[in-house]
């Protein structure tokens, strides 16, 4: 009676440490399959900042497009302009001496290790682009050009989209876009940064 009474005990205790075990594994998959994935899609998300940049450096706009984007920066170079004083009116920046260097857009994009032909996936999200806008508004009195690009968290967290896993994190939220810019406000800034 003793010694089934123990390995009954036995038994119970082994469930419960089970029990225990299954009720931090989740918690602990959802935080790193979470920083896993954001973490993707901040550094794509970055890549495409990157070459939004280089592409309103040469064409003065945001792209609106993925083709646009892309086309412009297969087939543009960068250019850097160096100013130097002319040595007879070192004071005046008019008559400075201007040199033009031209780069080619695709190397510098390649040695940034920023890849064209995946740059408007999301990933994680089976082939879903990320959404992209970008326009003119007037800003104090200024008409500036304005881009974001983003895209929520529902497409890249897999089985971790459903709102149930806020009990997990409480800033966590499945609808939230994980963006960069604003068509408000002349700004590139990333709402993870």
């Amino acid at each position: 009676m003793r010694l089934v009474l123990n390995i009954l005990l036995a038994l119970i205790a082994l469930f419960l440490c089970y029990l225990l075990y299954d009720s931090i594994k989740e918690p602990i998959a959802f935080d790193n399959d979470k920083e896993l994935r954001e973490g993707a899609v901040v550094e794509r998300l970055e890549d495409l900042r990157t070459s939004q940049e280089l592409y309103r450096s040469i064409t003065g706009e945001f792209a609106p497009t993925y083709d646009t984007l892309r086309e412009v920066l297969t087939t543009r170079d960068l250019f850097k302009i160096k100013l130097t004083p002319d040595e007879n009116f070192p004071e005046d920046t008019d008559k400075a001496i201007r040199d033009t260097t031209f780069y080619n857009t695709v190397d510098s994009l390649n040695a940034m290790g920023i890849n064209l032909d995946s740059i408007m996936f999301v990933p994680f999200s089976g082939g879903e682009k990320f959404s992209m806008t970008a326009d003119t508004i007037t800003f104090q009195q200024t008409l500036v050009h304005v881009m974001e690009a983003g895209a929520s968290r529902k497409l890249f967290m897999g089985r971790w989209s459903d709102p149930k896993y806020a009990k997990y994190d409480d800033t966590y939220d499945p609808a939230k876009v994980i963006k960069f810019g604003d068509m408000t406000a002349p700004s590139l800034s990333g709402n993870w940064e």
